[in-house]
């Protein structure tokens, strides 16, 4: 199909230069996305509107499909990346332009103001996505955009940038939808899943900011219990006993925003040690998480402790088949309930797609009904034979996506005398 977009009458002029013409101080109003997996986007909004009422400056967008649009300060960035559980970064929005081809993408970078934010010794990064862009090669419109910035340097010092896809001290992210390029910086560097508390993870682990996902989504509150049988390296119970604690994500790591210009540290100092104040402590007795593989126990133990939950969690080694409730939900006192939410394993890392289900989920549905009653459940599938092989009907189910693989969170009431698991 031969592509509408021939013409480069007028295109460039319409580029528009943010970056160029914000105020750098910590009260100047930016645009910001947060990209997140999709199927989080609301929860994602109610997550930046609570962290709102904190800032006079913040304000959560619309959602969209895979994030969310914000306005706020240099400062709510900063707060963002440091509480945020859902997101996978804060990018700030330099610019957008209406393209037909890679020059004119090139033409935007050139033209933005990124002296403002880093200098000429910093080595870039240069990302991109796309969705329903006509361009032949989303890969030639990032080199542009890094030829773009490096010109730039070059123009203004003598000097360009170097280009370090490793460890890079400055990322760049191009969005190119079907009419408009929009370029970005990014304020997080490494992704927010990553927490900075995993020493090492097993085979296809839960990211934390899905796990984040999976509570918020479930129902989940940081007064309930949790058990997770089949924890892998404890990603969910670790995730649960943070939130429990009050303890803001970032706190064991860096940030991209910290090597940019414009950035207050004194802001970002105060914003960390009232975060650290906040943290408080949580008792023995309300997270419980077990798996076959003893490697993973201890895994999740180490995982625990780095993350600062290490005394609030229990693990043991044990097959999901023969697991018990470590706590009576009947004894419970009011307004606290017991939840078991997990990951299934799935797909090709077991068996082919649907052989998975067909014979372990009827086993797992078995121990549900027979030793759970009482209990919340909450099961995130990515084989979607799974919703056929339990035999249990949800009361709900939920779509997301765990990078591109479709999922299905699906929601259990385990009534005592029930058959079927059902409301």
């Amino acid at each position: 199909m031969q592509s509408p977009y021939k013409s480069r009458k007028g295109v460039r002029s319409s580029a528009v230069a943010y970056a160029s013409k914000r105020d750098l101080t910590p009260e100047g109003i930016f645009d910001f996305f947060l990209p997140c997996p999709r199927g989080l986007e609301v929860a994602l909004a109610e997550e930046v509107t609570a962290l709102a009422a904190h800032s006079s400056t913040l304000r959560a967008g619309t959602p969209t499909p895979g994030g969310l649009p914000v306005q706020g300060t240099l400062t709510d960035a900063m707060r963002l990346n440091l509480h945020c559980r859902l997101p996978s970064r804060v990018l700030l929005l330099g610019g957008s332009c209406r393209y037909a081809d890679a020059e004119d993408i090139y033409h935007l970078a050139r033209d933005l103001g990124w002296e403002q934010w880093f200098d000429v010794t910093q080595a870039l990064r240069v990302d991109v996505t796309a969705e329903r862009s006509p361009l032949e090669s989303i890969k030639f419109a990032a080199l542009r955009v890094k030829d773009g910035i490096c010109d730039r340097f070059r123009a203004l010092t003598g000097e360009r940038p170097d280009v370090d896809t490793a460890h890079p001290d400055v990322r760049i992210h191009l969005h190119l939808r079907e009419v408009d390029a929009l370029l970005y910086l990014d304020t997080s560097g490494e992704p927010l899943f990553k927490r900075g508390w995993r020493s090492e993870h097993g085979a296809a682990p839960l990211k934390e900011h899905l796990a984040a996902g999976l509570l918020k989504l479930s129902g989940w509150t940081p007064r309930d219990v949790l058990f997770d049988p089949l924890c892998g390296s404890g990603t969910l119970v670790i995730e649960a006993a943070q939130i429990a604690a009050n303890r803001a994500p970032g706190l064991n790591r860096s940030f991209g925003f910290e090597v940019l210009r414009g950035f207050d540290p004194s802001a970002w100092a105060a914003l960390r040690e009232a975060a650290r104040q906040a943290v408080r402590p949580v008792a023995p007795g309300q997270f419980f998480a077990a798996d076959i593989d003893p490697a993973n126990v201890r895994m999740t133990l180490d995982n625990a402790r780095r993350a600062g939950v290490g005394g609030a969690i229990a693990a043991q080694q044990g097959d999901v088949i023969d697991a018990v409730p470590p706590v009576d939900a009947a004894a419970l006192p009011a307004g606290q309930s017991a939840w078991l939410i997990s990951n299934p394993p799935y797909d090709a890392r077991i068996a082919p797609e649907g052989q998975a289900a067909d014979d372990f989920a009827p086993q797992l549905a078995r121990v549900l009904k027979q030793r759970f009653a009482g209990w919340h459940v909450g099961l995130l599938a990515a084989d979607l034979h799974w919703d056929r092989a339990l035999r249990l009907k949800p009361r709900r189910r939920i779509v997301l996506f765990n990078g591109p693989i479709e999922c299905r969170l699906m929601l259990f009431e385990m009534l005592a005398g029930s058959a079927r698991g059902q409301v």
